[in-house]
């Protein structure tokens, strides 16, 4: 008797086959206001149903393998196909209706295409995590993928789909609002680091100042961040009328100064536990024989205690990197722009493709935070 030894796997690729097999795979319209009319993966892109439907047996069939790590790999390999295998059927259907269509005809991505793309990533992070991959590896792995994505985009294959038309027509604007969210990202990343780090270190040293600490902080934390930013329109807004002087330095109720503000108080707890985390998990063994060779308390936490508790620390901050990167796109409701701007924009003029402007990026950004932060943490665990 044949006994399934890879539920999550068995279940992404029946998912992605049903998927593609009873939804549209895209959505043709003959312009952007008429409701796009579904098109099956077979009617765009027969060939792919047949490398599809192969990969999709040959992944059900190793789940019932025993799971060692060649296994792993090899349906890590054929995960990475089958993505790379529905990215090219998308940019293939989308050039086969643009040269069958009106020019103004806009070809969008249809809900197969999304669920079984969803069903492939889920299954391919299982599959690195069953298989034990390194950091480094878990950052190949995703660097294939993106490096496929880019390559793709970059020869041109997606420029027939709706969403790299909405590209095309918002350049300069993309480049403006994705160097916004960036900056927000960065500087409140970096106010986080400089007021979060002090602010842990005090904790650790006096545990009931730790303890009001975390309770502030988590009040912070449990505010939903459409309301804090709404919060901190009034007395910002006073403060501006107040003091003239501010608003020429770009303070005001609405714009980048409550939407750093916000990140910046959002980004305290789990950089400041983090903190008090790493700190106590130094071996106390080490604390006193740099006690005993003569160092002073500030030392022994400068030169002892912050290095060793660097790699959690580091986790601290890729936590607060990730969620940066996604509470900026609501910041644009208060006018701080960021790529949030394609996603209300989009959701105002009911333009999905618009919406997934923003979208896309932010989660790249988030992916390549990720990858960067696990990178440094595991060359810092690394080390002698």
């Amino acid at each position: 008797m044949m006994v399934v030894r890879n539920w999550i796997l068995l279940l992404a690729a029946l998912a992605a086959t049903a998927s593609l097999a009873a939804f549209g795979f895209l959505s043709y319209a003959p312009n952007r206001i008429v409701p796009g009319v579904a098109r099956s993966l077979h009617e765009v892109a027969g060939d792919a149903v047949t490398v599809l439907a192969a990969t999709a047996l040959a992944l059900a069939l190793l789940c019932f393998l025993p799971q060692r790590r060649a296994v792993l790999l090899v349906a890590a390999a054929g995960l990475l196909m089958a993505l790379g295998v529905l990215l090219f059927a998308a940019g293939h259907g989308a050039t086969m209706l643009a040269a069958t269509g009106v020019p103004a005809g806009r070809t969008s991505l249809g809900p197969a295409f999304w669920l079984a793309l969803a069903a492939i990533c889920l299954a391919l992070i299982d599959t690195a995590e069953q298989a034990g991959l390194s950091a480094l590896g878990r950052s190949l792995l995703i660097g294939a993928a993106l490096a496929m994505l880019a390559g793709m985009a970059w020869s041109g294959l997606f420029d027939n789909l709706s969403l790299a038309r909405e590209y095309h027509a918002h350049t300069d604007a993309f480049a403006l609002e994705f160097r916004r969210h960036l900056t927000l990202v960065v500087l409140s990343a970096a106010i986080s680091g400089a007021i979060g780090l002090p602010l842990g270190v005090m904790a650790f040293r006096d545990p009931r100042f730790g303890q009001r600490l975390f309770g502030v902080l988590g009040i912070v934390q449990t505010v939903p961040s459409i309301a804090l930013f709404g919060l901190l329109i009034g007395p910002l807004s006073l403060l501006a009328s107040t003091f003239p002087v501010l608003r020429q330095v770009g303070i005001s109720g609405i714009g980048a100064a409550p939407a750093l503000i916000a990140l910046v108080l959002y980004s305290l707890l789990p950089l400041v536990r983090n903190t008090v985390a790493g700190l106590r998990s130094v071996p106390e063994s080490v604390v006193e024989a740099a006690s005993g060779s003569g160092m002073r308390a500030a030392q022994i936490m400068r030169q002892v205690m912050l290095p060793l508790a660097l790699p959690v620390i580091l986790s601290g901050f890729r936590i607060v990197v990730i969620q940066t990167i996604g509470l900026t796109v609501v910041a644009a409701l208060i006018g701080a722009g960021g790529l949030g701007t394609f996603v209300f924009q989009g959701l105002g003029q009911n333009a999905i493709d618009l919406v997934l402007l923003g979208v896309i990026p932010t989660i790249v950004l988030a992916l390549a935070g990720d990858v960067l932060f696990s990178l440094a943490a595991a060359n810092l665990t690394q080390m002698p």
